[in-house]
């Protein structure tokens, strides 16, 4: 079953925390176990962020957070932020693509 992790977080400094997605994103070309990446902006709260990243399954999510790579990032993102992230472990039980 796909998997669905949002990690929610706030940061006043985004452009440094995207800098260092980016590099995270480069280092681990090839080797990367997450589909597909979103990142949003919350509209009605400053600086608030998610981003909303899928697994093949929840097994292989878990996988990614054991690496020490991801471990590495995260502590890194840790320091640009306004606090702890905070996590929505989800499983992916329907999807729909609308096109108009």
């Amino acid at each position: 079953m796909r998997f669905v992790q949002i990690i929610e977080y706030r940061t006043s400094r985004i452009d440094e925390f995207n800098a260092l997605l980016d590099t995270w994103v480069e280092k681990n070309e090839g080797s990367r176990l997450a589909t597909r990446a979103l990142q949003a902006r919350d509209r009605d709260t400053e600086n608030v962020y998610m981003n909303i990243v899928e697994f093949p399954s929840y097994e292989q999510a878990m996988d990614n957070s054991n690496r020490p790579e991801t471990a590495e990032f995260a502590a890194q993102a840790a320091a640009l932020c306004d606090g702890p992230p905070v996590f929505r472990n989800l499983d992916l039980l329907n999807e729909r693509t609308f096109e108009d």
